[in-house]
């Protein structure tokens, strides 16, 4: 029997390592978990209410679709290259390898960065729920062995992972769904032109309204990256050109309904809004469960909670080392024979541990709250960032001709539309959530955070550039068959060789 999957990627220049068993709705799991309604609502909920009221709520629904734009392109380049690696894989046959070695190494740096940012938000739960005392030596250590578990159970394969996130999955979404449909029909504690108020909180932006909704819309676009990890197990998935596509839609519709639905009903279920916006209230999701179901709810919200953080890291820990593993077969990265190492039960077990030993690294920054908050800062601009870059190649690759969507989704003639506006979204929101503003930082916070977003998007840029111009990665690309006419630079590659 033909392995068609295997024969594509084959097409490709690789050979089939990683075990193929996800079907559409197991690749969907990995990009919902990685999103994570719960996460991405507590990640924006109380920044968002305190620096434009209640009206933040609004640029929800604009992120969404800008992010739909991206998903137009995305789903027409997962359909015509089902490969790991997105960011570098794509770009490489879109433009070339210099471009996509830079592209490749923003995206690497944003997740496994991101999955830093996860764990450290997600520890303080586990100290909810023992009513423990936090402090950050301990918020690091417990993180860490947050982090060292998941790194763990990813190691037993996708199997493994595709069980234990589907129970995850299945109690967030329902809970997530129950909660946000019962506050919004149960327990509205105020009326909807709630909706339209913003309570002041423009003072923060110097009396400006348009100015603090600019500033929500940087924060909403927090919550809605993640989805690209359902690209980076495409090689693991069933007729991936087929069901990726499928599962990058549903990710985004889904969490985007959830987010949206919870965001409305958490606003209209709290007791005093207007403690948000003056920072007493800093947990205001939780406020408004416990205030509408009484306080027996506390307790069973936390766990909803830390299920959902457990599912998101495992998911990301997933998703970055499949992007690692993917470019280092190219030999581009150093030490790429060891980051493509595959274990016996088929895992990417060399970029599982560097990427999990990075990620813990970083985890000592969390010993200085400023420190921590310009990574987390500066993993949102690089996220947008790779996105960016991505759709940037496409829409290059379209005005030049090199490249016409030949999968099974194609837009035809909205194809070219659609990529001009994916980018001009991105370029805007990239550029957004980048710009230094005092108020997204806590008070008296020192200059480089303010600007931790551009001074890390500088450092990851500049060290790639030169590590393209002293090690010349680009040289060392291999060229598919099938990337013989993508690009410029492609015809002076050398030619494909094994990856063994």
């Amino acid at each position: 029997m033909v392995d068609h999957d295997a024969e594509q990627l084959g097409e490709l220049g690789y050979e089939q390592e990683l075990k193929r068993s996800l079907g559409v709705l197991g690749n969907l799991a990995i990009g919902f978990a990685t999103v994570s309604p719960v996460v991405g609502l507590y990640a924006v909920a109380q920044v968002g209410t305190t620096i434009a009221g209640p009206a933040w709520v609004w640029v929800l629904p604009i992120c969404l679709l800008g992010q739909a734009l991206l998903m137009c392109v995305y789903s027409e380049l997962a359909s015509q290259y089902p490969i790991a690696g997105g960011a570098y894989q794509w770009a490489r046959r879109l433009v070339g390898p210099t471009y996509a070695w830079l592209a490749g190494w923003v995206g690497m740096c944003a997740v496994v960065f991101a999955n830093t940012t996860i764990v450290y938000l997600g520890a303080p739960w586990f100290f909810a729920l023992f009513d423990a005392r936090p402090t950050p030596g301990r918020i690091v250590v417990v993180a860490a062995i947050f982090l060292i578990c998941c790194t763990a159970i990813n190691a037993f394969g996708i199997d493994v992972l595709r069980w234990v996130l589907a129970a995850g999955i299945a109690a967030e979404a329902l809970a997530s769904l129950g909660v946000g449909l019962a506050l919004l029909l149960l327990f509205r504690e105020n009326g909807f032109g709630i909706l339209t108020d913003t309570m002041g909180a423009e003072a923060l932006s110097g009396g400006s309204t348009f100015s603090a909704m600019l500033a929500a819309l940087a924060v909403g676009g927090w919550a809605f990256f993640g989805f690209d990890a359902c690209v980076s197990s495409s090689e693991e998935t069933r007729d991936a050109a087929r069901h990726v596509p499928k599962a990058i839609w549903w990710t985004l519709i889904s969490v985007g309904g959830l987010v949206v639905l919870n965001a409305v009903a958490a606003e209209l279920a709290h007791p005093d809004p207007a403690k948000v916006v003056a920072g007493e209230d800093l947990d205001p999701v939780t406020t408004a469960v416990v205030n509408s179901f009484g306080s027996w709810s506390a307790k069973p919200f936390v766990v909803v909670v830390i299920i959902a953080f457990v599912a998101c890291a495992l998911a990301s820990q997933a998703a970055a080392a499949r992007s690692v593993y993917s470019v280092s077969r190219d030999d581009v990265l150093p030490g790429s024979r060891a980051l493509r190492r595959v274990s016996r039960r088929q895992a990417p077990i060399g970029a599982l541990v560097i990427t999990a030993a990075i990620s813990c690294l970083a985890l000592l920054l969390a010993l200085n709250s400023a420190a921590i908050g310009s990574l987390i800062t500066f993993g949102s601009a690089a996220m947008y960032l790779q996105f960016l870059l991505i759709a940037l190649a496409a829409l290059i690759a379209r005005l030049r001709g090199t490249w016409t969507p030949g999968g099974l989704v194609r837009f035809g003639r909205w194809g070219t539309p659609l990529n001009v506006l994916a980018v001009a979204w991105l370029a805007f929101e990239f550029v957004n959530i980048a710009w230094p503003r005092e108020i997204l930082a806590p008070p008296g916070a020192p200059a480089y955070q303010v600007w931790a977003a551009v001074l890390g998007i500088a450092v990851v840029v500049a060290s790639g550039v030169l590590y393209l111009l002293l090690a010349r990665p680009q040289d060392k690309v291999r060229v598919s068959e099938s990337f013989g006419d993508r690009g410029i630079e492609a015809q002076t590659s050398v030619p494909v060789r094994s990856n063994v």
